[in-house]
């Protein structure tokens, strides 16, 4: 009986994300030996074993395009075909590992997908996803997400796909295809919909319905919230959301070679917080 395949994955387009990625790499070879893949767009390839120097890392290219936000969100939609793991664990390059996570493997011993929800997890609430004012769009946010053909109901939930971890299985296949179709469906709606992957993600799960398991905030806890939460337990995943950088969260990542990177990256390296095209 062949032993089954696991790994992480992650993506990095553009530059903007890169210090963030070295130290996303330090912190997952701190308590795991797994192949990592990254997606990667936009980087130079001289830079290319600056992220090699870590064991186990595999560089795939990844869906291109000028946006490096749009082209980040491309590749999440193109992260089950990326896989070469029977089970797989997607975190964002601006994640910080805390202690391992062994056990969200073993979940998809049973489960089709892991995930968590975000921080306002109600759809009805989901202004976030909307262009306007947020305070003039909550009466309205379901009836526009609908509009659009999203098939989203009052109980729909929001999840934070900076996290999710699933097996390679025939219903998780289908949940990225309607992922994709959803996806689209908000690229081409941008007079109303901001370019997030939230809507579509949480319009997949809604009508793939996938044998999944919700897993606590403690691993996928978004600092830029950290007074939304009311939290007992160790926190084992740090997502160091813009413009929180995970290099300045927690003594995890901290070695002579992130110490000598860090001080190239801020002489060579752009500002994530400087990000242009986050704000197109």
């Amino acid at each position: 009986m062949s032993t089954e395949t696991r790994g992480f994955i992650t993506i990095l387009t553009g530059l903007y994300s890169f210090q963030d990625c070295i130290h996303f790499l330090a912190a997952i070879r701190k308590f795991h030996q797994e192949p990592i893949i990254i997606l990667i767009d936009q980087v130079p390839v001289v830079l290319y074993p600056l992220l090699k120097a870590f064991k186990n890392v595999i560089l795939k290219p990844a869906p291109t395009n000028e946006n490096t936000v749009l082209a980040s969100r491309q590749a999440k939609l193109a992260l089950y075909a990326a896989s070469e793991f029977d089970k797989t664990i997607y975190l964002d390059s601006d994640i910080c590992l805390l202690s391992d996570i062994n056990d969200v493997f073993e979940y998809l011993d049973e489960y089709d997908f892991l995930l968590t929800e975000d921080v306002q997890p109600s759809i009805l609430k989901a202004t976030n996803l909307l262009r306007g004012k947020q305070e003039d769009l909550l009466p309205n946010v379901l009836p526009i997400l609908q509009s659009v053909g999203l098939p989203l109901q009052a109980d729909s939930i929001q999840y934070n796909g900076g996290f999710m971890a699933f097996r390679k299985t025939e219903v998780t296949k289908i949940f990225f295809e309607e992922f994709q179709r959803y996806f689209e469906i908000v690229k081409n709606n941008q007079d109303k919909l901001l370019l997030k992957d939230q809507g579509a993600f949480a319009s997949a799960i809604a009508s793939v319905q996938p044998h999944k398991k919700v897993l606590p905030p403690t691993y996928n806890y978004l600092s830029k919230w950290q007074d939304a939460y009311n939290i007992q337990d160790k926190i084992k995943v740090l997502h160091c959301t813009y413009p929180y950088r995970p290099q300045y969260a927690k003594n995890i990542t901290r070695s002579l070679y992130t110490r000598i990177f860090d001080r190239f990256a801020q002489v060579f390296l752009p500002n994530q917080v400087t990000n242009p095209w986050r704000t197109k």
